[in-house]
């Protein structure tokens, strides 16, 4: 499916911003907006966000002065339909959602490529079996699909994966759980990952994740944890892993009182860099690098970093299995994205994993964020500080860690691509030898 936005009214009024796939758009006066609009001060800088995930999209208002407008109504996050109208100014856009791509605008005959609604069918929950309304491409579409109320369950109780036992319950997150489980053929240890789907998922795109997921599994590193199992069992995708028998980043370092020893800071890291430089070289992009994806095991000073979900961001949201990510509790994971992240969410380049790597080891080793926001920020502070706030030099919060070292990281931070590390490996060896 696809989302159009088409201008019908302002500067640039006949336009039409189209998109199959996720994806970002941001209206503002900065330059770097995708509709940019630096001479109307109606605008803020950074005005507002869209997220495109077709069928769905999301409207995000980033404190802007003036607000923007939806079906005339001020707004400050919402989710958007066919035919809604967004206002900014003398701007207007109307969301058009779509099966096939929109006719030019200048055709006018019956025949020239007029765009398809999406067909309303009927979904059954394959967990209670609750029919619900759902958007598709054609009426004879096989959707899976979970109801919000069976979502919830699952996230509480989650089911027992086929040729599995369940041990125990490691942890919740926003689609899921983590569970300790027990490969019933071997006897081994592993952990088992449960995905479920946010809204009602095509055959087709479920088989577009799983093949995503397999690609990345070809990743094998020793810093890197062993993808070894998928499947889908009753509309729940669940991942199979190898178990790291310690805990991540981010509960080592609060168990230690909020922030890490240096030593042990700094080897997490450059492990962490080792699997990075590895996985670019193969051509994959980590692209949700933060330290809760590093698990480590052993005691210091012999600790041992994984770097987990791989790709798996990406697989999520070009599925569609995630929905739209601004719609949920993401402001911790979005402080780590860099401002390239944000404005375009699909192209991703090595350099946006190193400014994450930057993020990661200011935590561990200050117990704080490098921008000025704490860890409880809404979404539109964090966005806001993302694209706007320089960050703050390591050495402030930090004048123990020798300058060097601060100087390394706070390169991984700069805004601009072309003033990071332009590889991992160069920021690992940089680090390596300032200890």
């Amino acid at each position: 499916m696809q989302v159009n936005l088409k201008v019908t009214s302002g500067p640039y009024k006949g336009r039409i911003f189209s998109f199959t796939q996720h994806d970002s758009f941001l209206i503002g006066r900065s330059l770097d907006a995708h509709l940019c609009l630096p001479e109307d001060r109606y605008f803020s800088r950074n005005h507002c966000l869209l997220e495109m995930n077709p069928p769905h999209s999301y409207l995000r208002d980033l404190g802007s002065t003036n607000g923007t407008f939806l079906n005339g109504q001020r707004v400050k996050d919402a989710f958007l339909n066919n035919g809604d109208r967004i206002q900014c100014g003398e701007t207007i856009l109307v969301v058009e959602v779509t099966t096939t791509a929109p006719a030019n605008l200048s055709e006018t005959t019956q025949d020239a490529g007029v765009p398809k609604r999406p067909v309303i069918v009927m979904v059954e929950c394959l967990n209670c079996g609750r029919r619900e309304q759902a958007q598709a491409s054609a009426p004879d579409e096989h959707l899976t699909f979970l109801c919000e109320d069976c979502r919830i369950e699952l996230k509480r109780s989650p089911q027992a994966i086929p040729g599995y036992d369940t041990v125990k319950l490691l942890g919740r997150g926003g689609m899921g759980c983590v569970m300790l489980g027990r490969e019933q053929r071997t006897g081994r240890a592993v952990a088992i990952k449960t995905l479920l789907p946010e809204f009602a998922v095509s055959d087709k795109a479920m088989r577009r994740f799983i093949r995503e997921i397999d690609v990345a599994a070809t990743l094998k590193h020793q810093n890197i944890v062993e993808f070894l199992d998928r499947g889908t069992h009753n509309g729940v995708v669940y991942l199979v892993t190898e178990f790291v028998d310690g805990s991540d980043a981010s509960k080592l370092a609060e168990d230690q009182g909020g922030r890490l020893s240096y030593d042990d800071g700094i080897s997490i890291v450059a492990q962490a860099l080792d699997a990075l430089s590895f996985a670019h070289a193969q051509g994959y992009i980590h692209r949700d690098f933060k330290d809760q994806n590093i698990l480590v095991s052993g005691r210091s000073p012999n600790l041992i970093a994984k770097l987990t979900d791989f790709g798996l961001a990406k697989s999520l949201t070009q599925s569609g299995l995630s929905g739209v990510t601004m719609a949920g509790e993401m402001a911790g994971t979005l402080a780590y994205m860099p401002p390239e992240q944000l404005r375009n969410f699909r192209d991703v380049k090595p350099q946006s994993d190193i400014y994450a790597v930057g993020m990661t080891a200011y935590s561990l080793l200050t117990g704080s964020l490098a921008l000025d926001l704490s860890k409880n920020s809404s979404v539109n502070d964090t966005i806001r500080a993302i694209f706007e706030q320089p960050t703050v030099p390591l050495s402030q919060r930090a004048p123990h860690i020798p300058r060097a070292v601060s100087d390394i990281i706070d390169r991984a931070l700069a805004k601009d691509p072309a003033q990071r590390w332009q590889s991992a490996g160069a920021m690992r060896n940089a680090l390596l030898h300032s200890i």
